[in-house]
């Protein structure tokens, strides 16, 4: 029995299913796999095969990166083989866990069209053995319900049960479910990362940072502090909001409140820092 399809197709889901942080981490992990291939896979015919096929799919992986969405009959036409041999090139790097393919369905009939193909975020070992590896980033699932929301008016719970009756590949993909968002920086979502598991979490603590970094010229749009300042404000506010929770103090107000107060209290005094403000602008 077919099983029914969840994720529909559209640039929404193919950003929440992405797996790197920019296109240099994913040209360095498509060279990983291609040396492992070579490691592993005796047939130099398909060895060959094998690393073109990766080298296709990050071509056409750089939009959304890590995912891409060309249909089997357009590979096969750029590999110059039968769409059966494109099945069979699939399933092996399925099978070296290299790659992973969620089925979607178009929004305008909601029947099914090209699997979305994600590049998996890959380790290898001296000892010859390609691990799949969690991305810090958010990888391959940058949010943990936004493509689960797309037509399904069901709360949180409910989907991802929904989601358990779903073939084994698109229950590995909600497995990695809990990234954090692209616009969360990578420095920042490690260390908050450290203390606290829920990619919501993490991105609440950053958003408190860009609230807090108030607009102070309102005919450019600029704001007090630089990206990079922002950056380094919030490595220095979470590790002093980290000893506070360490010492037990109450946080009436909750957690984010309480991150607030020393974020606005720390760029209060940043703000005038000269050695600070010019540093890292």
């Amino acid at each position: 029995m077919k099983k029914r399809i969840y994720v529909i197709a559209n640039e929404e889901a193919y950003n929440n299913l992405s797996s790197f942080i920019d296109v240099e981490e994913l040209n360095k992990n498509v060279r990983v796999c291609q040396d492992a291939i070579r490691a592993s896979v005796k047939r130099v015919d398909v060895q060959a095969r094998l690393i073109k096929l990766l080298e296709i799919l990050k071509r056409h992986s750089c939009k959304q990166i890590g995912v891409s969405y060309m249909c089997k009959n357009t590979i096969a036409d750029k590999l110059e083989v039968s769409y059966k041999t494109v099945q069979r090139l699939m399933k092996k790097l399925e099978d070296l866990g290299m790659i992973l393919q969620v089925p979607m369905k178009r929004k305008k009939d909601m029947l099914q069209t090209a699997n979305a193909i994600i590049i998996q975020p890959v380790e290898y070992e001296m000892s010859g053995k390609l691990l799949v590896k969690e991305s810090k980033k958010c990888p391959a699932i940058k949010t943990t319900t936004a493509f689960l929301k797309q037509n399904i008016k069901n709360n949180k719970r409910k989907a991802v049960a929904q989601f358990s009756q779903v073939d084994n590949s698109l229950e590995n993909a909600l497995k990695q479910a809990n990234f954090v968002a692209h616009w969360v920086p990578g420095v920042f979502s490690n260390l908050v990362g450290s203390f606290y598991e829920k990619a919501e979490t993490i991105q609440e603590f950053w958003k408190v940072i860009k609230q807090c970094n108030r607009v102070v010229d309102y005919s450019t749009n600029k704001r007090a502090f630089t990206g990079n300042q922002e950056i380094e404000i919030g490595i220095k506010a979470f590790k002093e909001f980290a000893m506070k929770v360490k010492s037990g103090v109450k946080m009436h107000k909750g957690q984010f409140a309480y991150f607030n107060g020393i974020v606005n209290k720390l760029m209060n005094n940043l703000y005038f820092d000269a050695d600070f403000m010019d540093n890292l602008n």
